[in-house]
């Protein structure tokens, strides 16, 4: 997952590097929010001033009605208090609006990580600007690592949901690893995948899949491998 920036502003730290283990909900770095939360504590301080209105309203309005009731005060005042006590109120809610706003700001200032995982890149540095949607970091749940691979378009009929592979890499010469066809999408497509032989034509048409690992691996991210797929017997 590449976890990217939400909003403007300058990076205040970063709390992470690349291959620390992350937890989902944790936070990566942190924008500079005083600004923000200033801005917040203005409004919390203008929300407990129209709390203290209302009450002051809502006494008056009641001292009022009673005084209607005796016949002492005319229905014209007794309204424009309950009036007061209604204006007094909408200010309540347009404080409570205008924290939950700057909340929901001040939130999208916290990078977090949406997977628990590793870090496999850091991209930003403390003191750094950003933009929304730049992007961050990259976390992988290397729990669910996979590999893409690309068979050519010749056997696609013979290629099926879990059929068995074999995993080869220039690294563990001699040892193999096994895994299964994941995915395998509806259509095919030019070769994205370099062939490391020169040799071996770059303009043909594969279908692209991923394969899961059936078991324990020691392969690194980034690893090239060759996969001999098992075909379906069709």
């Amino acid at each position: 997952v590449t976890v990217g920036a939400d909003a403007i502003g300058r990076l205040l730290r970063v709390t992470v590097e690349e291959g620390d283990l992350v937890k989902k909900g944790q936070v990566l770095a942190e924008i500079d929010a005083s600004d923000l939360i200033a801005s917040l504590d203005e409004a919390k301080a203008r929300l407990e001033e129209a709390v203290a209105e209302r009450q002051l309203a809502q006494l008056n309005a009641e001292r009022k009605l009673r005084l209607f009731a005796e016949g002492v005060l005319p229905a014209h005042d007794r309204d424009a208090a309950s009036r007061d006590v209604e204006i007094t109120q909408a200010r309540i809610e347009t404080a409570q609006a205008a924290i939950r706003r700057l909340d929901a700001t001040i939130a999208k200032t916290r990078l977090l990580s949406p997977i628990s995982g590793s870090v496999t890149a850091r991209i930003v540095n403390a003191g750094q600007m950003v933009d929304r949607g730049d992007p961050a970091f990259i976390v992988a749940d290397l729990n669910r690592l996979r590999i893409e691979g690309e068979a050519h378009e010749a056997d696609a009929d013979r290629v099926v949901i879990g059929a068995e592979v074999e995993i080869r890499a220039d690294g563990f010469p001699g040892q193999s690893f096994r895994g299964r066809v994941e995915e395998i999408p509806g259509s095919v497509t030019l070769r994205r995948i370099k062939p490391q032989d020169p040799a071996r034509p770059t303009d043909v048409r594969v279908l692209a899949l991923k394969v899961a690992f059936d078991g324990q691996n020691t392969l690194k991210l980034g690893s090239t491998v060759d996969l001999v797929i098992r075909p379906s017997s069709r």
